[in-house]
């Protein structure tokens, strides 16, 4: 479709260069008609994507497919709110979020340990984290992570994990 749109566009702007170097306002014209179809073909195209869009994967109506995401919140919420719910990692529920306290906070911020994300999920993992299972995952700095948006997973604990290894280490080296 974008190549049927760059055509009348050239098109167009082929037919503008006569009815600019003469005085016939034809050419002129068949221009705009040209523009006129360009942004008709896009129009098309947008509303062919739009109705094709990403469909549910089980068909219905509108309402079913609301029930749907109002119980997948649900879990989300569920798991959420009990920090150490095991989730199969067969599942697509992202786990909750870990509670970190504001002065372990401050110790994050400072490390550099690696944590792992995962494309377009919000939390970050220890590389240990069992909801991450096979998926392929990024390496990042935890520091990086945090300015990223991501979160902590509530399965693995990663802040709680690396700042008592932090603390650990602080205690045996003073």
């Amino acid at each position: 479709m974008l190549y049927i749109v760059l055509l009348l566009v050239l098109a167009a702007l082929g037919l503008l260069v006569p009815a600019l170097t003469t005085a016939q306002t034809h050419w002129a014209w068949l221009s705009v008609g040209a523009s006129a179809a360009a942004a008709l073909v896009l129009v098309w195209d947008w509303w062919l994507r739009r109705r094709s869009g990403p469909a549910p994967a089980a068909a219905g109506t509108a309402v079913e497919r609301a029930d749907h995401q109002a119980s997948a919140d649900d879990q989300v919420d569920a798991v959420a709110d009990v920090p150490d719910t095991p989730v199969s990692p067969d599942q697509d529920v992202e786990p909750g979020e870990e509670d970190t306290d504001a002065a372990d906070l401050l110790v994050v911020a400072d490390l550099t340990d690696e944590v792992r994300v995962l494309d377009e999920h919000p939390r970050y993992h220890l590389a240990s984290c069992s909801w991450l299972a096979s998926r392929a995952t990024l390496g990042l700095p935890i520091a990086e992570a945090r300015q990223l948006g991501f979160t902590p997973c509530a399965v693995c604990t990663p802040d709680a994990v690396l700042v008592a290894r932090k603390k650990s280490s602080g205690s045996t080296d003073g």
